[in-house]
């Protein structure tokens, strides 16, 4: 009798050891898959937070892209004077701002317009001389008003603004020529010009002292 009694207990005792092992396993299992649905859900919540940023960034970018007036001053300034009525211009207007720089910079004894030997007065007196464009390429796509500047040599519009207008397409622009002098007008610089150009739609211009307001501009 006391052998089944001490056999009872043993079994007893195997049986509650074999539940709690169970019951061990289940809820470690049961940790383990809530945490990792709690895994899931914060890497969803961080996606759905970024998302917005990662948009805005996207939007943002597109918009430097594609970010330039519609309007541009493209300007030759041989001592300082058309640039600075050049940056009123673009500063009334909105425009952008290109610098036609020579690739072979003018020097002071090159401007020297009483010496008939000048590399200015040669220029002049010769039509066909095109001086090379130093300056980056320039793409004109998007622009529909030109404001074209200029000192006045001679008479009329330095040759290395034929090599300008020659060398882009103004297609569907139109060209306001302007000029800078201590007394003489545009003349036939902007009616020279649209001739070489060959497009674009081409105002007859206007002639402006180097310290022209804004006001007046």
């Amino acid at each position: 009798m006391k052998k089944i009694k001490k056999l009872f207990a043993v079994l007893m005792i195997f049986t509650v050891l074999l539940g709690l092992t169970a019951c061990g396993s289940a809820n470690s299992n049961g940790a383990s898959d809530t945490q990792a649905a709690e895994v899931q859900n914060t890497a969803e919540e961080n996606a759905a937070a970024t998302a917005p940023d990662k948009a805005a960034a996207e939007n943002t970018s597109a918009e430097d892209t594609s970010d330039h007036s519609d309007i541009l001053v493209a300007y030759f300034s041989a001592t300082g004077t058309t640039k600075g009525v050049a940056e009123r211009i673009a500063d009334v207007t909105g425009g952008d701002l290109y610098e036609i720089l020579a690739a072979d910079p003018y020097t002071d004894d090159d401007l020297n317009y009483s010496n008939r030997s000048s590399r200015c007065t040669k220029e002049q007196n010769d039509k066909s001389v095109r001086p090379q464009i130093g300056s980056e390429e320039l793409s004109l796509e998007g622009y529909t008003t030109i404001y074209l500047g200029f000192p006045i040599w001679w008479g009329e519009e330095p040759r290395i603004l034929d090599t300008f207008v020659e060398k882009y397409n103004f297609e569907g622009i139109t060209v306001i020529p302007f000029c800078t002098s201590g007394s003489s007008g545009i003349g036939r610089s902007g009616s020279n010009m649209e001739a070489l150009a060959g497009s674009g739609t081409w105002l007859e211009g206007k002639r402006f002292s180097g310290r022209v307001s804004k006001e007046d501009l």
